[in-house]
């Protein structure tokens, strides 16, 4: 039998019309929707199945979005049976591991993230802040450059440790500049600048990190029912009390993926089932072990790979 990781999509995973069929063929999905428009007290659903996508895109929506649509498709997979022995959840994505462990109530994810995407557009002024994704470069020269560069006076650090030979930087846009621009120096193959709405995953979210853990720290949180594999150590985590300490370093500490993925696999993970718009962690895992299988549940289509896992 299959040892399953269930894993969920962070944002940049965003499409106008994701999960819309789920939501058409499954009360159970249709009804998370709904869940989502009351505690927001919005149609979220609207910008979700109808755009524009430049609202969609916008942080404040965007994690939301991409928790309901992750959490209609799990409330789906629910009734198949499957039994994972961990989560996991890419930045965003790990507050849907957290709902599928039993940590936190959907409504009280999707107004945190909510408060979070909000929290973190405002955290740095517009244009101050920037992020780039470096392929091909060895993370402990990347680790070099960025902490040469930020002694000089312009912060950039390593942001999403992907898998390897893709990493994110983020910081000041004069860091990010610079290490564009110095890349090929510490082998760095391309360095390309993101379109994102600010430096997320670095020291510059920090006032972003305060004012979250003002919100952590009115909620419910139980212990986990399923070990969560958290961002910031790469590690099993199931007491509250950490997982909330946790959740607020996120927001400024690097997102150490490729580690997490190699943890599922030292814990005997064998299939990964990715939950959520796209197919975005299913490449990241294939990179980090070509012998992993993912499962991108996307569709409703995609609903019948599982069959020979249950």
């Amino acid at each position: 039998m299959a040892k399953i990781a269930f894993v969920f999509p962070g944002q940049g995973a965003q499409a106008v019309g994701m999960g819309q069929d789920f939501v058409s063929r499954y009360p159970a999905a249709r009804s998370i929707m709904e869940r989502a428009d009351e505690a927001l007290g919005f149609a979220l659903s609207d910008i979700i199945f109808n755009g524009p996508e430049a609202e969609l895109k916008q942080t404040a929506n965007t994690q939301p979005a991409l928790l309901a649509v992750s959490t209609a498709i799990l409330e789906v997979l629910k009734e198949r049976d499957l039994q994972p022995v961990c989560t996991a959840g890419h930045s965003l994505g790990e507050y849907s591991a957290l709902v599928a462990s039993g940590v936190m109530s959907f409504e009280d994810a999707v107004r945190t993230v909510r408060a979070r995407g909000q929290f973190m557009e405002q955290a740095v002024p517009s244009g101050q802040g920037a992020m780039a994704a470096v392929l091909g470069a060895e993370r402990e020269a990347l680790a070099a450059l960025c902490s040469e560069i930020t002694a000089s006076g312009t912060a950039v650090e390593l942001a999403n440790v992907n898998c390897p030979g893709q990493i994110v930087i983020s910081g000041t846009a004069q860091g990010v500049s610079e290490v564009v621009s110095r890349g090929k120096e510490i082998g760095a193959k391309r360095v390309m600048p993101l379109e994102v709405s600010g430096p997320f995953h670095s020291s510059l979210m920090r006032p972003a990190a305060e004012q979250l853990a003002d919100v952590l720290a009115k909620l419910e949180l139980r212990d986990a029912r399923i070990p969560v594999i958290a961002n910031v150590t790469a590690q099993q985590v199931e007491e509250a009390g950490e997982i909330r300490r946790l959740l607020e370093q996120q927001v400024y500490s690097p997102v150490l993926w490729e580690d997490s993925v190699r943890t599922m696999l030292s814990l005997g993970v064998d299939t990964f089932v990715e939950i959520g718009s796209g197919s975005v962690l299913a490449g990241l895992i294939k990179k980090t072990d070509r012998s992993a299988a993912v499962i991108s549940v996307n569709s409703v289509e995609a609903l019948d790979k599982l069959s020979e896992l249950a």
